[in-house]
């Protein structure tokens, strides 16, 4: 399985394919009108103890076994068991968090933290219309366990809590925090002398030097091709402005149509007509696309911070990944070419009918310590939304890179969560219409017609709850 199926892996979010969609439809998943329903096991509260957490009752974790791994997992429940001794911990990760989980989530015996992730996940949209997870205010609310006088909430990265927030409640944990961009071999672009460009028109002078060389400037996962969608939103955000993104988000009609959509497409089918796309990139999962340009055969390849951990194993020796922001279209863009986007993803949910809730709860806050998110980054090279946590941490210099530009873009970064709140609507709809855009199979206003089909596809589903990005 792959760390990019994670996100999306991202993000915390997504809807369950069709067939389990049927499902869920005439079975409820184990929520109900009290959010404590099948909690067994309770604590005293008190200020060492502030979740209620019973010191003696069990916890049962289940983690996707993606591009993070486990180990990191284990980690944090030997954090755990050093405060609770008597609990006994249940570990297990598997690749196929749907078909694992949720028969017991109908059924209500659902376990007491879940890394809802991967490609196979448990639909977020029907967890959350069916009231089968557990409000997180109260984590966010308690003391942070390793930074003196201040809360959990306080010690988040900007945004953390939005991303996992539906109708007002805090329901999903997204740990890691992501900025996508475009990837390029310092190593490379130094021998060469070539300069990352900041305009649109550097980088298509860019990409024709680069081609006469006899590299493709681009590839790209044409099995995914989604990936390619992030460049083009980038784009049109920074050009149009942060409204461009909510009005996707919140499914208003043509937003897909708006005249930062148009510029943005407009630009990006720049590199297919002109040949700028390795030979057979449509054909590519994730893998072999990034394995591909590992090896020199492209430049640029668009993609999350999680790039350089999926990659190390076939990473050669002073490669020196490093991200960069989307080229500027023009003068007149509403944000600066130093802007990102920045957003958590691998989302951490606790069931509403965990046994031992409070458990489920205070191991969240466990892995939101100062000490378990240096220990995370340690091992999976990845930041999570802790505030701080890098700092006394050895970075790689493709997770350096991504520090210095989220320091870059400071007040700028920006994000949508479309993708959270109707996983269809990415991962099917906009992901077909990218595979006909950059194969060359289609147009731009061909493309953005696509893509604005399928917004309203969804927006006319009365089985689909909607949710309003403010």
């Amino acid at each position: 399985m792959n760390r990019r199926e994670i996100l999306r892996r991202t993000a915390a979010a997504g809807l369950l394919a069709a067939p389990a969609t049927g499902l869920l439809t005439g079975c409820a998943l184990g929520g109900g009108e009290k959010d404590s329903g099948g909690e067994t096991y309770v604590g005293t509260k008190s200020e060492q103890n502030p979740l209620g957490v019973k010191d003696d009752a069990p916890l049962e974790v289940v983690i996707f076994n993606g591009g993070f791994g486990e180990e990191y997992a284990k980690s944090h429940e030997a954090m755990y068991t050093e405060r609770y001794p008597k609990a006994q911990i249940k570990h297990s990760a598997t690749q196929e968090i749907n078909k694992t989980l949720q028969p017991r989530f109908v059924d209500g015996t659902p376990p007491d933290v879940v890394n809802n992730s991967g490609g196979g996940q448990i639909d977020p949209n029907g967890l959350v219309s069916q009231n089968a997870l557990a409000d997180l205010g109260e984590l966010l609310d308690a003391p942070s366990l390793d930074v003196p006088g201040k809360t959990v909430r306080q010690t988040l990265l900007p945004g953390a809590v939005e991303v996992g927030s539906y109708d007002g409640k805090f329901l999903v944990l997204n740990y890691t925090y992501t900025v996508y961009g475009i990837w390029y071999s310092t190593k490379l672009f130094t021998d060469r002398g070539w300069t990352y460009p900041k305009t649109w028109d550097d980088h298509i002078a860019l990409c024709r030097e680069i081609k006469a060389a006899g590299i493709a400037p681009w590839t790209y996962a044409g099995k995914h091709p989604r990936y390619m969608s992030w460049p083009v939103i980038a784009t049109a955000v920074k050009f149009g402005g942060p409204d461009v993104a909510k009005a996707i988000d919140n499914l208003e009609p043509n937003a897909w149509k708006s005249e930062a959509m148009k510029a943005a497409a407009d630009a990006w089918y720049q590199i297919v007509k002109d040949g700028y796309i390795l030979s057979g990139s449509p054909g590519l999962d994730h893998v072999q696309s990034q394995t591909a340009w590992c090896q020199g055969k492209a430049a640029f390849i668009s993609c999350g911070s999680w790039l350089e951990s999926e990659q190390k194993k076939v990473t050669p020796a002073g490669f020196n990944m490093a991200v960069a922001p989307t080229p500027s279209l023009g003068s007149g863009d509403k944000l600066p070419f130093e802007a990102v986007r920045g957003t958590a993803g691998e989302p951490f949910i606790v069931p509403a009918k965990a046994k031992n809730r409070a458990g489920g709860l205070d191991y969240l806050r466990t892995m939101l310590s100062m000490k378990g998110a240096q220990d995370f980054t340690r091992r999976v090279s990845s930041l999570t939304v802790v505030a701080g946590s890098t700092e006394g941490v050895e970075l790689p210099f493709g997770l350096n890179s991504v520090v210095k530009a989220l320091d870059a873009s400071g007040t700028n970064g920006f994000n949508w969560v479309y993708n959270n709140f109707y996983r269809k609507l990415e991962r099917e709809l906009v992901d077909a219409a990218c595979g006909e855009f950059f194969s060359g199979r289609s147009t731009p206003a061909a493309f953005l017609e696509a893509c604005q089909k399928g917004a309203d596809q969804i927006a006319a589903d009365t089985t689909i709850k909607k949710y309003k990005r403010a």
